[in-house]
């Protein structure tokens, strides 16, 4: 608890442009005025975050966390758990989507192992930050205590500290692990006040008839464990997940030292929304990638007032779209810095309109 208090008292607001400074740059640039759309409001972002009209990003890291679920008993999930173990072989392997798309964007990759339901060895780009073997089935109780919870919080803020030393300029997230769409359904549920049907999705494609068990089942459990929609960490511990909480540390850690975090999917803005009701100043830190195909994910980003960037009927976590979304950041950046003016390209500005 030491670890998440130091945290938030360091977190400071960010304003967008608070100068106007970055306006008047892209106004200067030998384009016309507004042209770049969201670019220049990506550019802005960062730039504000950062506190540098200058800033650049060299170091560009993807935090993909997993964990299991022990609601996977209730049978909300066409695959077995096992697959998160062999998905996160996968990762360290590089053959998964998001090490592609990563070495698209020049992004290290770094697999995180929260509570995965096996004993998993260190290698180069896991990191071993079990909480516990996967989570309690909370269709029948609390998915973990109050202090494993916090425990997860605190080992995605371990992760940024840990990154730091190595450099760190923008941070994307990602999850892997079977039946997680299930927490962050119930999440969302709690959290945005609503019902659980409109708040749940087919996740890797449940059918009919498993999509009504799966929203059965997410009804008891918060029946069962009567979160509290108004204590963040109380919601993670009753129906929540250690990599969903590991993602809610992530976005704490990342600004507590002004690093921008770009959210991946469904599961990470589920981590997001625990992160912003912890600390609301986290809200301008967090830049939404995509908006998934999994229906609670635009209701998520509506709650935390954001518009994503791409909308590619994606859903498959791993931090695919956060790969996406900073290679978008990385390009607006850039051509906050690399432009040249109207004067410096010898062309014409434009004529005033007369009135």
């Amino acid at each position: 608890m030491k670890l998440l208090k130091q945290t938030l008292r360091h977190i400071e607001e960010v304003v967008i442009d608070s100068r106007g400074d970055i306006r008047t740059r892209f106004k200067a640039f030998a384009i016309p005025s507004g042209s770049l759309g969201r670019l220049e409001e990506l550019a802005m972002i960062y730039a504000s975050i950062k506190g540098d009209l200058n800033c650049e990003i060299k170091h560009k890291k993807i935090f993909t966390l997993a964990g299991d679920h022990g609601v996977v008993a209730e049978g909300v999930s066409v695959f077995p758990q096992q697959v998160t173990e062999q998905m996160v072989q996968n990762f360290i392997a590089g053959g998964a989507a998001i090490n592609v798309l990563a070495r698209c964007v020049g992004a290290k990759v770094i697999v995180v192992d929260c509570g995965v339901a096996s004993h998993l060895e260190t290698k180069q780009c896991l990191k071993i930050k079990k909480v516990g073997l996967g989570t309690r089935n909370m269709a029948k109780g609390p998915a973990m205590s109050r202090e494993d919870a916090i425990r997860s919080i605190e080992a995605g803020i371990e992760l940024i500290e840990e990154e730091l030393q190595e450099g760190l300029d923008i941070i994307g997230t990602g999850d892997m692990g079977i039946g997680n769409t299930t927490p962050s359904s119930a999440i969302l549920a709690v959290m945005g006040k609503m019902d659980v049907d409109v708040a749940t999705g087919r996740g890797t494609g449940l059918d009919d008839e498993m999509l009504q068990r799966k929203i059965s089942v997410i009804k008891k459990a918060i029946d069962v464990n009567q979160p509290n929609p108004n204590d963040p960490i109380d919601v993670l511990a009753k129906v929540g997940g250690y990599e969903i909480g590991g993602i809610a540390g992530l976005c704490l850690g990342a600004a507590r030292y002004r690093i921008p975090v770009i959210l991946d999917g469904f599961i990470s803005t589920a981590g997001a929304l625990i992160a912003n009701a912890i600390e609301p100043k986290v809200n301008n830190y967090l830049i939404a990638s995509h908006v998934s195909a999994e229906n609670g994910h635009r209701i998520m980003l509506k709650l935390l007032n954001k518009v994503p960037l791409l909308d590619l009927n994606m859903r498959l976590g791993e931090g695919t779209g956060a790969a996406l979304g900073i290679g978008l950041v990385e390009a607006a950046v850039k051509l906050l810095n690399e432009m040249a003016t109207f004067h410096e390209a010898g062309v014409s500005e434009p004529v005033p309109v007369q009135p």
